[in-house]
């Protein structure tokens, strides 16, 4: 079987318990059985793939292939967490594949200039906390909040899933990695969009990132009877949580494709038929190819928030839950990727990923690049979700291509 099929078969076997929490969906969230569950089952193909095998402070599996002498490492991964109601190979993919290019070294008896490391983060949607890309964040230095106080829908703080999970959160800072030491982080991912299907190509190099803000909105206004209390004399907090994610909307609309903006979740206080909803918390996702358009509209949404509470007399709260920077893909990378692809009969594309990636924080941290994979009709976090065996193997072939031109290159992207 090759590396391509092998890591389809994974993928798929993850799809199901104890893989996931749901028996008719996939659903892999951060510190949960089915968390555990993978990264046991990970552990074991990293450790017969000839890796030194570790769980890092915030859950990051990490699988090390040593090299010949003692350059710098290659950092090679993605996140094995999904959505609820999730496709199979969003994340796991970029793992399944890394893992099986290590395999493929390992059993050859191929060594290089430097070390290969497989990491897993084990939160990168923030499916169950509000928060997200913590694995990412504690490894490049950057996780500046207490995370442990953040909480799940079952009243689970973060802390207490981390010690339920064998993990010491003051330990958390131990995670981060020094700079010195990283040659690369290198993250392939399916597509999540449509530019590659249409073009019919099965792979393409990531240009970079797009800049990102999470805002948690917070309203409060007055519980009443509804029967009773006249329309002018109301503060409902989901009418106006409602008139904000439509001028939310409004905004994006208005910048004619220069960002997008979504108010994924949505919860009303206390929700019920006959009573005037007093409070709401909503998510605002901001996300431009700069952060110049990003800041104008998080501002511009601001204060037109704040107009519309102080008309119905409602209160307000807002939490940066995350704002991220654009991030650029290294260009030497990206040359390396080209020849690589292009060795595979492949025409080279370019493309920029309007969805948040591990990358855009290990960014801070060292290069990065990213290599795209064809999903079917462009389709993500649904289970219809899809890759074929023979794309799959394309992008492994490119992966090793890309591992020997950096060794031919003694482990330097300069040229």
């Amino acid at each position: 079987m090759g590396i391509g099929a092998e890591a389809v078969e994974r993928c798929e076997l993850w799809a199901r318990p104890p893989f996931s929490e749901d028996s008719h969906a996939l659903t892999r969230r951060y510190l949960t059985d089915a968390h555990r569950a993978a990264v046991r089952r990970l552990s074991i193909w990293m450790a017969a793939a000839g890796m030194q095998v570790q769980l890092d402070a915030a859950g990051t599996l990490i699988g090390r292939y040593e090299g010949t002498g003692p350059g710098k490492t290659l950092l090679i991964g993605s996140h094995i967490d999904s959505v609820s109601d999730a496709g199979a190979y969003d994340g796991a993919l970029g793992v399944m594949l890394g893992l099986g290019c290590i395999a493929h070294l390992a059993k050859t008896g191929r060594r290089l200039p430097f070390a290969i490391e497989l990491l897993a983060f084990g939160d990168e949607e923030g499916s169950r906390f509000p928060a997200a890309m913590i694995g990412s964040r504690a490894l490049a230095g950057i996780l500046r909040e207490d995370v442990t106080r953040y909480v799940d829908a079952d009243g689970v703080d973060l802390g207490q899933a981390m010690q339920d999970f064998g993990l010491n959160p003051i330990l958390l800072p131990q995670a981060a990695r020094d700079a010195k030491e990283i040659l690369l982080y290198f993250e392939p991912h399916i597509e999540q969009g449509p530019v590659l299907e249409a073009e019919n190509l099965p792979v393409g190099v990531v240009t970079g990132i797009a800049a990102q803000t999470r805002l948690l909105v917070r309203l409060e206004g007055v519980a009443a009877h509804t029967g009773t209390t006249p329309m002018h004399l109301r503060h409902d907090a989901l009418a106006a949580a409602s008139e904000a994610i439509l001028a939310l909307e409004r905004i994006a609309v208005a910048s004619a494709g220069a960002l997008v903006a979504t108010a994924g979740r949505i919860e009303a206080f206390p929700g019920l038929s006959n009573v005037i909803p007093a409070k709401v918390n909503f998510s605002v996702d901001l996300r431009a190819p700069l952060a110049g358009p990003r800041d104008a509209a998080e501002q511009e949404f601001r204060t037109e928030l704040a107009a519309i509470c102080a008309r119905r007399g409602i209160g307000c709260k807002i939490e940066v839950a995350h704002r991220l920077a654009p991030c650029f893909c290294d260009p030497a990378a990206q040359q390396l990727l080209t020849a690589a692809i292009a060795a595979q009969g492949v025409t080279p594309r370019y493309l920029a990923s309007g969805a948040g990636h591990d990358a855009m924080n290990v960014a801070a941290l060292a290069p990065v690049a990213m290599l795209f994979i064809r999903c079917k009709g462009g389709i993500s976090h649904n289970p219809a979700e899809h890759v074929t065996p023979e794309d799959a193997e394309i992008a492994a072939q490119t992966m090793l291509g890309f591992i020997e031109k950096l060794a031919e290159n003694k482990g330097s992207l300069l040229f």
